[in-house]
């Protein structure tokens, strides 16, 4: 499923529509290794680099989508890929597009079905890294969708991160990819409370970091224990910190008092209390996987 940085096919051309930071990366990698790319961004002069640098410019959506058969959009939400799209879609027919706009799983397969209709190869794409990794192994993106169109191109994605095609859902890649930022963005968060507790008696963000980051570091190798059992179902497995043991109110308490607001971590901590109040304490910390689950939250009560 997942492939390294392979030399491209510089026969291939490439439509670029949206020139952020991310787009304007991803036009210049594929600059550097020698596709011709047009480009086409909503405000104007954001492409004098990547002319400068042989992109061909164009004014217009209809103009951008015609000079190339493989159409990129990385837009800025769901809805401007439908206005940038939608006035030109009888110019997409026949073409593949390649959607690396944020999105969510249901906006991605709404794409799709919006695509197929009209005749267009559809691929979603989600990207795992910022702009200053394109172009090397560290970056990550998914892509679901037509196995077809991502085989066809795939010397041009590989060109700009690792690429993993995750099947014909195309939804599939985002939601992966918010999946993973959401333990990203938690992680973030509960490192933005330690710090403004300690911060609360003077110590640095900088000195709290030095000793964060090894011990977190550590701690995300607990990931594929917590897999294990997940997936295991069984979560009395032995030698796992259990629920019981994992009260976090003395820290949520030890904030407050220093006028820190713990509201991220009290929530933590109300999962565990309606985990362990529905006699679960005794088992794993694991088991708040539980409490994530779209049927225990459609339910309304605990599994």
């Amino acid at each position: 499923m997942t492939s390294p940085i392979t030399t491209p096919d510089t026969r291939s051309g490439v439509t670029m529509l949206g020139l952020g930071a991310m787009g304007s990366a991803l036009a210049g990698r594929l600059l550097d290794s020698g596709h011709p790319v047009t480009v086409w961004n909503r405000t104007p002069g954001r492409d004098a680099d990547l002319v400068d640098r042989g992109a061909h410019s164009r004014a217009t959506v209809a103009d951008a989508v015609i000079a190339q058969p493989l159409i990129v959009a990385c837009l800025l939400r769901h809805p401007s890929v439908h206005r940038t799209l939608d006035p030109v879609v009888s110019e997409l027919a026949g073409k593949t597009l390649v959607n690396l706009t944020t999105t969510t799983p249901n906006e991605a397969r709404e794409m799709a079905v919006w695509a197929a209709e009209h005749g267009i190869d559809y691929v979603d794409g989600a990207i795992l890294a910022v702009p200053a990794m394109i172009g090397s192994p560290e970056a990550q993106v998914f892509y679901s969708g037509s196995r077809a169109a991502f085989d066809r191109y795939r010397s041009i994605l590989d060109t700009w991160a690792t690429s993993t095609f995750d099947g014909p859902d195309a939804g599939k890649a985002s939601l992966i990819d918010l999946a993973m930022l959401s333990g990203m963005y938690h992680m973030f968060a509960g490192f933005l409370h330690g710090a403004a507790m300690v911060g609360s008696e003077g110590m640095t963000a900088t000195d709290f970091a030095s000793r964060a980051i090894p011990f977190i570091s550590a701690m995300t190798g607990g990931f594929a224990g917590f897999a294990q059992v997940i997936d295991g179902g069984d979560y009395t497995v032995s030698g796992q910190q259990s629920l019981d043991f994992s009260d976090l109110s003395h820290i949520v308490r030890a904030g407050e008092q220093k006028g820190v607001n713990s509201a991220t971590l009290a929530a933590v901590q109300a999962l565990i209390s309606r985990q362990i109040a529905a006699g679960y304490g005794s088992e794993g910390f694991s088991r708040l996987y539980e409490s994530f689950r779209a049927s225990e939250m459609t339910a309304g009560g605990v599994r």
